[in-house]
This record gives C-alpha cells, sequence and structure tokens, in this order.
C-alpha cells in the first residue's frame, strides 16, 4: 500500500516542540482471495479502492515470474485509479527466482488450466457487490499479456484488454471471437515478439474492423516495463506505456 506522510505543524512553546502529527493518505485495502476455478480453488491477490461503492474491474496476469511483489504493485497501483483489480495466481503459490525456474514454471502450466482459471476469475469479480458488472477488463505482461489476449478469445464479454509484450495469437477463428478492444505495448527490440509479429496481428486485426491500438517502442526490448530488468527497463517507453494504459482502462473498462 502507498503510504505518504507531511508534517502539518510545530509548535515552539518554553523551549518545547509539539509531536508533529502524521496523516496517512487512504489507499487500495488489499488480501488474498480464492474462489473456484473448475473442481479447483484459486487464489488471487486483490486490491479494492478505499471508498465503498461499485468499481469497474481489472483481472491482472503476471509474467512468468508468477505472482510476486512487481505483479501485486501493479495491481496496487491499477486499484489507485479507481479500479477493483485481482491478481490471479496461475502457478498456484510459487514463484520464480531466477529465469531458469521462470522457463520451468511457465512451460509446465497447462494452457488450458490457465486460461479456466482467468475465466473462473472474470465469474467471480462478477459476482461481487462492489464490481460493475461488465465492466471487467484485463493487463497482462509477458507471459500474462499473451494469456490476457486467450481470455478475450474465451470470453466475449471482457470490456478491455492490455497486452505488453505477449504473445500474439495466429489463428484467424481465435481472433475472430476477439470482441474486447485491445492495447499494445512492445518494445521493437524484443526477439520473441518481434515488430512483425505486432504488425502482422494488428493488420488481421484491423481488417476484422476490431478497436486495436498497438505501439512498438524504439530502442526497447522485451519486459522493458519491469524495473527489475535492470538491462532491459527503458524508463521513459515505460512511463509512456503506463500513460496508455491509464486512458485505455478510463476509456473503454471504466
Amino acid at each position: 500500500m502507498k503510504v505518504t506522510s507531511s508534517v502539518l505543524g510545530a509548535i515552539l512553546c518554553a523551549g518545547l516542540f509539539a509531536a508533529a502529527p502524521t496523516v496517512r493518505a487512504a489507499g487500495p485495502k488489499t488480501e488474498t482471495v480464492q474462489f473456484p476455478s473448475g473442481k479447483d480453488t484459486v487464489s488471487g491477490f486483490l486490491a479494492v479502492p478505499e471508498k465503498p461503492g461499485r468499481y469497474a474491474a481489472v483481472i491482472v496476469i503476471h509474467e512468468w515470474w508468477g505472482l510476486n511483489d512487481w505483479a501485486k504493485e501493479q495491481t496496487v497501483r491499477i486499484s489507485e485509479l479507481g479500479f477493483l483489480a485481482l491478481a490471479v495466481d496461475l502457478y498456484r503459490g510459487k514463484v520464480a527466482a531466477d529465469p531458469a525456474e521462470a522457463h520451468e514454471l511457465s512451460r509446465g502450466l497447462p494452457p488450458d488450466r490457465a486460461i479456466r482459471d482467468l475465466m473462473a476469475a472474470y465469474d467471480y469479480l462478477g459476482t461481487r457487490k462492489d464490481v460493475t458488472p461488465y465492466h471487467i477488463g484485463a493487463v497482462g505482461w509477458c507471459m500474462g499479456g499473451g494469456y490476457a489476449l486467450q481470455l478475450a478469445i474465451h470470453q466475449p464479454r471482457l470490456a478491455g484488454v492490455v497486452v505488453n509484450y505477449g504473445a500474439l495469437p495466429t489463428d484467424p477463428n481465435d481472433l475472430q471471437q476477439i470482441r474486447a478492444p485491445v492495447l499494445g505495448n512492445f518494445g521493437a527490440d524484443d526477439k520473441g515478439i518481434t515488430p512483425s509479429d505486432v504488425l502482422a496481428f494488428e493488420k488481421t486485426m484491423k481488417n476484422l474492423n476490431y478497436r486495436i491500438d498497438l505501439k512498438i517502442y524504439d530502442g526497447a526490448g522485451h519486459a522493458f516495463e519491469n524495473p527489475n530488468n535492470q538491462s532491459g527497463y527503458r524508463p521513459e517507453a515505460a512511463a509512456d506505456a503506463w500513460t496508455r494504459t491509464v486512458n485505455f482502462l478510463n476509456n473503454f473498462v471504466k
């Protein structure tokens, strides 16, 4: 939770200082929640705006590292915009400590189970009294970006989807199932999701008359939005991608 403090005043009297009170800004309330996914039970990190009410919701989908601190920080960050945000734990409690483990976890994740869990998250949010019906979107990074698009393929009621350097579907039958507007942020130097992949996806989606807004950032590679990627982090591109994401969520999901 983001916390700020300010000194409201200090009174000097008879050589004594009065203690300066600290004011903490209200922020999202966070908790771990569980919900059913078929015969399984899935956990998620939930961030809810402090003020009671009904909110549009965002499903947050983590990178191949798992539901780590950075993924949770993004969930809180989205909730601070006035959304109820839920990060789904696709790895069922496991978090990678290094790229080799992240590779192993991502390779071991059954795609059908991941999609089922994300669909279950959508259904769970739809049952909450603090969520506005049909105002549920998805945001994902890396592996999570690809799964955000898969969720859009399988859930036609999704209000909007943001994919950050995630795998792009190519099957025409799958693409025709997407009903949600799509925002995408990609790196020109990405060796996995190449600019040619992005442009081909954009062309196909536009031919289908779908609402799509993709941007390729020069000088950026994969995972350029994550500061933990010390060699690949691009702060200016990351800031712009975040601004685009905020505008998109406000325009299509809220």
